[in-house]
């Protein structure tokens, strides 16, 4: 290193005389301490800058006495160099280059100081160049820490325009407005992670990390640490290196919790405890880490029935399910299977032939009951494009023919009656304004005439529920 004192290198007298009246020429003021810090010499320019009369009169005073902020004793002490640095003197700031100073033998005998500039102004596109390249900087590393865990779906993903659709949809801009918890209560297959993206991607969370999990998929032995992390050599055979959990990389976002209702019930109390403190204990560790998360829980199960016969806490329960929404099997919303099909079929036919459905398969569509909701309709729809044989329209003789062989049906569940031979056509409100009167009849029937039962089994709210029974009855 050019100001290594060890090596003997450095700015010694001689240099400096043949430097000075290039370096003091081109700067706006110079000042020279010796190895105590006091001032050894100062010129003209800078007794100026300082608003000195006598230069003279500030030789041999400690350097700091006259200039509160000056670094020069930090260069004399470490021997080291500042290139470049801002300081402020009053209402100026001066940029300043400082140069330690070396006697024959390699030791620090001093050190001086030039004034590069007695302006910021022209420096300005160099400090904006800089604030771009740190912003951009910034940028990519937050798109390199969320590469992966960013959201596909927005609400437009949820298609659907039936008076059910529209409700989950203007519940999830609801949740989207407020940071608090969410429970997803649906079947498998109608779109429940969906809606929790298209939550996180209308939040204020939306520039952080979407972290899903699915319980169902996880053995119930590595759930603590996928949940919580682990910390180095936690257990035999363990990395060397810590591991974050699902918590600490959802930090600053939400993480999404898909089949909750499985969780075993000694995990429910430690995520409870996260939830309540918001700080988690790796693994292992005894070390505790606070996290900021918000939770959007999902499940196919009825979760009011585990609280009640004891396999589901019930304190979780509550504090999970603070903004409820119920997603209605596709059963119950026959009307937007037109809206579906053309919103599959499209991704479907990305890139290849664009294959379009009859009103008529539409209504074979209609005859099924779907018990694997829209994601068992994208595999009929799939199967029926594969078949199509590079025809273009998807017709009722088709969609019968991939249909899977119609099962028992769901205790409860409606059923469209069969299209009537007669030509004539009903207003669309008035079939959805039957249909939704049938399936309340049924729903009522099957539970005995209980209505809190019957709107669990129709997938609502019991509000949603006795909203509609008075609007039919």
């Amino acid at each position: 290193m050019p100001f290594n004192a060890r090596s003997g290198s450095g700015l010694t007298r001689e240099l400096i005389e043949v430097l000075f009246p290039m370096f003091e020429q081109a700067s706006a003021g110079a000042i020279a301490v010796d190895r105590h810090s006091r001032i050894s010499w100062i010129n003209a320019r800078y007794a100026r800058l300082l608003g000195l009369a006598d230069p003279h009169s500030v030789i041999g005073r400690p350097v700091r006495s006259v200039i509160p902020h000056s670094r020069m004793p930090e260069v004399v002490e470490s021997g080291q160099p500042l290139l470049v640095d801002i300081m402020e003197y009053h209402t100026q700031q001066l940029v300043v280059t400082r140069l330690p100073l070396f006697d024959e033998l390699g030791r620090v005998s001093g050190a001086v100081a030039f004034v590069l500039y007695d302006d910021l102004q022209p420096l300005t596109p160099l400090v904006s160049k800089y604030r771009r390249l740190h912003q951009d900087l910034q940028a990519a590393k937050r798109a390199l820490a969320s590469h992966g865990r960013r959201t596909r779906y927005q609400l437009g993903d949820f298609a659907g325009a039936t008076p059910a659709a529209l409700e989950v949809k203007r519940r999830a801009r609801l949740a989207a407005g407020r940071d608090m918890p969410v429970l997803l209560l649906g079947e498998t297959g109608t779109g429940k992670e969906v809606l929790a993206q298209s939550i996180h991607a209308l939040s204020s969370r939306a520039e952080g990390p979407f972290v899903g999990v699915n319980l169902a998929a996880i053995p119930d032995s590595l759930l603590e640490a996928e949940f919580f992390g682990v910390a180095p050599g936690a257990y035999t055979g363990a990395d060397k290196r810590s591991r974050e959990g699902k918590f600490q990389l959802a930090n600053g976002g939400t993480l999404f919790l898909d089949e909750v209702g499985d969780m075993p019930l000694a995990l429910q109390a430690k995520l409870l405890r996260v939830l309540q403190e918001q700080e988690v204990e790796p693994l292992g560790s005894n070390r505790v880490v606070p996290v900021n998360v918000r939770v959007m829980a999902a499940t196919s199960r009825d979760l009011g029935a585990m609280v009640a016969d004891g396999s589901f806490r019930s304190d979780l329960y509550y504090r999970l399910n603070v903004l409820e929404i119920a997603i209605p099997p596709l059963r119950q919303r026959l009307g937007d299977l037109g809206i579906l099909c053309e919103v599959l079929l499209e991704e479907i036919c990305a890139g290849g032939s664009r294959v379009e459905i009859t009103d008529a398969g539409i209504a074979a569509l209609g005859r099924y009951h779907w018990p694997g909701n829209i994601r068992e309709l994208r595999n009929v729809l799939e199967r029926a494009w594969t078949m199509s044989e590079e025809a273009e329209l998807l017709d009722a003789g088709l969609i019968d023919r991939v249909l899977p062989l119609a099962g028992p049906e769901p205790a409860g569940e409606p059923v469209l009656p069969e299209p009537s031979a007669t030509p004539g056509v009903r207003p669309l409100a008035e079939v959805l304004a039957r249909a939704e009167a049938e399936a309340i009849h049924a729903a009522l029937e099957q539970a005995g005439g209980n209505r809190t039962q019957a709107a669990r089994l129709l997938g609502i709210s019991r509000s949603v529920f006795y909203d509609k029974l008075a609007r039919h009855s």
